[in-house]
């Protein structure tokens, strides 16, 4: 990416650079933002393939799909690469166009993405096949070399978890148990949220450790135990009523 910022002016470059570091800081936990960030980086160079990749994924982040696909289809025509083929194709999912996304699955440019590439186009395969309800159809996709591997990688813990939850969306619930336990294992980051499958196929309920009901009749026990601890004993020559009990009189701001 620097080296393509080079090209611009040094105000315009350092300009673009600030907006392009703002969408990669914020695109996880405020999209929405990230997005924002990326249309003022377009409309500064919109020449530049790095500027054209980061407005996609800022808008594959917001479910912009058909805007995401179209900038990823700009960068991918400003540098020749298919590293975007895989984001293309779920981008053509989330337009609800899951046949045109197997589509992409078998064209030629898969064969030269990478490993993790590849894993990611089974991904998006699978995931078309379960929008056009072939679930059967989406666990043989998914069964490969690289998930009976024993290999811990980047994508491992996301390829377990998907065949786990193919396995189970197709009511294999023992088998489903097994791959969600092997993608927690192989999920190193957190990146799946394979631990709370896992509970809830045992039966396991999570309850909050400090319920805010409880704490709140807590404190209303305390309110009144103090309450009652606060007041004096009447005095020894206060006035008695009828039946010889001593009673104290009401201090200032005591209910009578």
């Amino acid at each position: 990416m620097r080296q393509e910022l080079m090209s611009l002016p040094k105000g315009l470059a350092d300009d673009v650079a600030r907006n392009l570091v703002m969408v990669a800081q914020l695109i996880d936990e405020e999209p929405e933002k990230a997005y924002e960030y990326s249309r003022i980086a377009l409309r500064l160079a919109s020449r530049v393939a790095a500027v054209r990749e980061a407005a996609g994924f800022a808008a594959y982040a917001t479910q912009k799909y058909s805007e995401a696909l179209a900038e990823f289809r700009a960068a991918r025509r400003m540098t020749g690469t298919v590293e975007l083929w895989p984001v293309m194709a779920d981008c053509e999912r989330g337009l609800g166009r899951p046949e045109r996304a197997l589509a992409m699955a078998g064209e030629p440019e898969v064969q030269k993405l990478d490993k993790a590439g590849q894993v990611e186009m089974r991904l998006v395969a699978a995931g078309a096949r379960r929008d056009m309800g072939q679930l059967d159809a989406a666990i043989v996709t998914l069964q490969s070399p690289e998930l009976a591997s024993n290999a811990n990688h980047p994508w491992t813990a996301r390829l377990r978890y998907a065949y786990a939850d193919a396995l189970l969306a197709a009511g294999r619930e023992g088998e489903a148990r097994e791959w969600f336990a092997k993608a927690l294992e192989a999920d190193k980051d957190g990146s799946t949220d394979a631990s709370d499958r896992l509970a809830e196929l045992d039966g396991v309920e999570f309850v909050d450790a400090f319920d805010d009901s409880d704490a709140d009749s807590d404190d209303d026990t305390d309110v009144a135990d103090e309450a009652a601890g606060s007041q004096e004993p009447a005095e020894a020559d206060g006035e008695t009523d009828g039946e010889g009990e001593q009673r104290s009189e009401p201090r200032d701001g005591d209910e009578s």
